[in-house]
């Protein structure tokens, strides 16, 4: 395989902060961190960013506003916090602020080093936007270990916040030229646009089984290998993508006429012709279907002509 360029891999998963998890008890460290000028601090409006100028805007604590605190960690010795408002009580207008998937093409372009910190950031925001009561007694939560933690103030049950497991799959067949892989499309989505399949992981299920469940079910296509990835955080709302790659052991398609309106499958040569011609639209930039994609077809989808 000969690139053009290193190869993204699973681009929201680099550059990890240091998420300090000790110190988000410690309130005499809290309260200092908040004092220092240094400190960086990211407004969350809800559950929702705001873009200015084409930049995530980091503000210093002295000009961040009230609201619920919660310890990100650090990058590079700086500390850095969020603060949860309320829509009505953000800065500026409320069509300024965008949910997390209108600033992804500015974490592809600009700003792929505060990724794990915005998912850090709005992951947390999405999990206190929906967790309003304690689901035992009803009673009201009270956010607590630095936003980390909802407590219930009449029966003291926590909550933790909730990650769902979701898997997605670069799945193959064939050798050489010949290798193909499956790739299928929504019918929800604009004409022309493409995607590895994907879907949520059962209880009590195994995320290798998981890929074979979906891909059956989706397609009628029977897998048999299935390897891990690498995974990446996708807090819309609440999921951690983990990505494989599969080899199968069947080549019919079913499609299952709900989620997937049409599948097939594209050799390297097919993909390259259909995305220089417009027929074919991928997905680009951050997206870890992306990293899947391009890591089997062995260089950048981003040359003249793709998309």
């Amino acid at each position: 395989m000969t690139a053009d360029r290193a190869l993204p891999h699973v681009a929201l998963s680099r550059h990890a902060h240091n998420r300090l998890g000790l110190r988000r008890t410690d309130e005499e460290w809290l309260a200092e961190a908040r004092r220092d000028p240094a400190t960086r601090v990211l407004v969350v409006a809800g559950n929702r960013l705001r873009p200015v100028d084409g930049e995530i805007r980091w503000t210093a604590p002295e000009d961040a506003p009230d609201g619920t605190l919660v310890l990100l960690g650090a990058r590079d010795d700086v500390v850095h916090l969020a603060v949860i408002v309320a829509p009505e009580d953000a800065p500026g207008e409320p069509d300024e602020w965008v949910p997390l998937r209108g600033v992804l093409g500015l974490l592809a372009e600009h700003a792929a080093e505060q990724a794990p910190l915005l998912m850090h950031a709005v992951g947390l925001a999405e999990w206190h936007h929906a967790t309003r009561f304690c689901p035992r007694c009803g009673g009201t939560l009270v956010s607590r270990a630095a936003g980390h933690e909802l407590q219930c103030a009449q029966c003291d049950r926590r909550q933790f916040p909730r990650t769902d497991p979701a898997v997605i799959m670069a799945i193959t067949h064939g050798d050489g030229d010949d290798e193909a892989i499956l790739l299928g499309r929504n019918s929800a989505w604009p004409a022309g646009r493409w995607s590895t399949l994907a879907g949520f992981c059962e209880p009590g299920e195994t995320l290798e089984d998981a890929v074979r469940r979906e891909v059956a079910e989706e397609v009628g296509v029977q897998v048999g290998e299935v390897t891990y990835f690498g995974s990446q955080p996708w807090p819309l709302p609440a999921s951690l993508m983990l990505g494989f790659t599969g080899r199968a052991l069947s080549t019919d398609i079913d499609v299952d006429g709900a989620e997937i309106e049409e599948a097939r499958w594209w050799t390297r040569a097919e993909l390259e012709e259909a995305g220089r011609s417009g027929e074919l639209v991928v997905p680009r930039g951050v997206s870890i279907s992306s990293s899947l994609i391009e890591t089997w077809f062995g260089r950048p989808l981003d040359g003249p002509g793709w998309g």
